[in-house]
């Protein structure tokens, strides 16, 4: 039973997209299968190069490095998303995988929460 957990929140500025990611780190540590599809404002958690110093906050990328170890199934970003908000290939690390992430792609999954 595989479980798709959305983040289209910003990285910062909220704890949800946190959450939501301890949540599927969590699944996994229980071998609960799961994956994160970024989609809207969410799609910055993939932004390379970030630097948050100015807002005191910590970088999320460190996290998101952590998703194979835990056993993240996938890690997945709406290419729509990336294209409103100016992310190409170049911008995202290794192992993302883009998407189109429409309602048919989200029905495959048994259970999908929403961030936020």
């Amino acid at each position: 039973m595989e479980t798709l957990i959305v983040i289209d929140q910003a990285p910062y500025g909220s704890f949800a997209g946190r959450e939501a990611l301890d949540m599927a780190f969590s699944l996994a540590a229980f071998d609960q299968p799961a994956s994160l599809l970024f989609t809207g404002a969410g799609v910055h958690w993939l932004r390379k190069g970030q630097a948050p110093d100015s807002i005191h906050q910590k970088s999320v990328e460190k996290n998101l490095s952590a998703a194979p170890i835990f056993g993240i199934e996938q890690l997945l970003v709406d290419s729509a998303s990336c294209e409103r908000f100016g992310l190409t290939v170049d911008d995202l690390p290794d192992g993302i995988t883009l998407i189109d992430g429409n309602a048919d792609m989200i029905g495959r999954y048994q259970n999908v929460l929403f961030a936020g």
